[in-house]
């Protein structure tokens, strides 16, 4: 069958090969791929900056971001065939730490997990591939080939409960929230937090075209430019941007008794501002700086709820590019009108 592999830690090594069919031992759940949504892990990976290859192999599958039909549901019995189902893409560590043995391996505290795609094990750039049940999501069959966005929705699903979670060390009642950043982690924050009825504002450097129409349909406000120019101090900030000049923005403009979630990974520093001065501006306004990444089963489950009350049409606008396998490093290539691009192993 074919695959999309890669040599981690060595770029330009990526390419689309025949493997062998996934073994069984990989999971008793066989699933037909429909699609693999691509992030910038995965770009990443190919340039050789991040990545892991599995024990006793020289070569990694991509892709994290699964949809797939389910070939052969295996013995469990929790699944049948022709099930629509997208794949856990992390694995607790085998000692297991604390977090990891209840079952938070999103929490994991000695860095032993592994990941589908990323660290360790085979991802889902294949034509089948197997699955344990356990780990296996079943997605609502209205949403079809957008389920490929629930790996995505989970990440903010997690980062919202943690705010949530966090903001109730004092009496809160958040009435605005600030998303930084309109690639497809920022635009379904807004669309989730807008489902629990708060005002939604998002900021992003582009000034028209399709981001700020997206954010606009959900009935949330759109801004370009500086966090620092808002004419309001948010209660909550999600930071998905990773910029480090953004994120000091971020934290001098949170609202007194406020939350920046820091759900994006980058580079760039601090800016201007000193790390002391930062931090006295958090201290000052009893504000909580909190990073969240990944997700476990609970926020898979309501990852998947809440990706199917969002409006079909609008979802569907966020898959800006669908390629072929044959055309995976065009899909690793992002253009200037880019969302979430899509690789389509079969139709739907």
């Amino acid at each position: 069958m074919k695959a999309i592999t890669v040599e981690t830690k060595k770029p330009g090594t990526a390419r689309l090969e025949d493997i062998p069919e996934p073994d069984a031992r990989e999971g008793s759940v066989l699933v037909e791929a429909i699609a693999v949504g691509v992030c910038g892990t995965d770009v990443e990976i190919v340039e050789g900056k991040y990545g892991w290859t599995p024990r006793g192999k020289t070569r990694l599958v991509l892709g994290h971001e699964s949809l797939g039909r389910v070939v052969d549901p295996g013995p469990s019995g929790a699944l049948r065939k022709g099930d629509l189902v997208v794949g856990i893409v992390r694995r607790p560590d085998p000692v297991p730490c604390p977090n990891c043995a209840v079952g938070e391996w999103d929490m994991c505290r000695n860095g032993q997990y592994t990941e589908r795609g990323i660290k360790e094990i085979d991802g889902f750039m294949s034509e089948r591939w197997r699955i344990e049940p356990e780990y296996a999501i079943r997605v609502d069959l209205s949403l079809g080939i957008l389920a490929v966005l629930l790996e995505p929705t989970t990440v903010i699903t997690k980062a919202l409960e943690q705010v949530m979670a966090v903001g109730q060390r004092s009496f809160w009642e958040p009435k605005t929230l600030l998303v930084t950043g309109a690639g497809p982690i920022g635009l379904l924050a807004a669309a989730v937090a807008r489902l629990s009825g708060i005002e939604v504002h998002v900021l992003d450097r582009v000034e028209t075209g399709l981001k700020p129409e997206l954010v606009g349909a959900l009935g949330a406000t759109y801004h370009s430019g500086s966090v620092l120019d808002l004419g309001f101090e948010p209660d909550v900030i999600v930071e998905c941007t990773g910029v480090g000049s953004v994120i000091a923005e971020s934290i001098q403009k949170i609202g007194a008794g406020g939350i920046v979630c820091l759900a994006g990974v980058g580079a760039g520093g601090i800016a201007s501002r000193a790390v002391a001065d930062v931090a006295a501006v958090v201290v000052l306004k009893n504000n909580v700086l909190v990073g969240s990444v990944n997700a476990n089963k609970r926020h898979w489950y309501k990852a998947s709820e809440r990706l199917a009350r969002l409006d079909r049409k609008w979802l569907s606008r966020l898959i800006t590019r669908y390629e072929k396998p044959e055309n995976f490093k065009q899909a690793l290539e992002r253009q200037p009108d880019d969302i979430k691009v899509v690789i389509q192993f079969s139709d739907i």
